[in-house]
């Protein structure tokens, strides 16, 4: 059974710095891609950042130059640094697993950026 677990949400200063955290269980990790979603209230679910299972990366443009997503295949383990968060930032961050046609979602972590 897949289990995505996220930590290190919370509430952060805009300007300020935060990291996420997606710990997966029951998949063999190094073979899936891997990504981060947000969704604000009354907005669509967008994705953030993805990295494949051999290293390439992709980002919103929102996000470029902000965010950056690594991945330590030892640890199972997906991170999402933020730097300079936005208000605009604040949202409820979810990690994603894809390989073929398979795709699961964590239950989410909150982060909330003060102006």
């Amino acid at each position: 059974q897949v289990q995505l677990v996220e930590s290190g949400g919370g509430l952060v200063q805009a300007g300020g710095s935060l990291r996420l955290s997606c710990v997966a269980s029951g998949m063999r990790f190094s073979s899936y891609d891997m990504g981060w979603y947000r969704q604000a209230p009354g907005k669509q679910r967008e994705l953030v950042a993805v990295i494949r299972s051999g290293g390439t990366t992709n980002y919103a443009d929102s996000v470029k130059g902000r965010f950056a997503i690594s991945r330590d295949n030892a640890k199972n383990t997906v991170y999402l640094q933020m730097n300079s968060p936005k208000p605009d930032d604040t949202a409820v961050y979810l990690c994603n697993a894809r390989r073929w046609n398979f795709e699961y979602f964590g239950q989410g972590t909150q982060v909330t950026v003060s102006s």
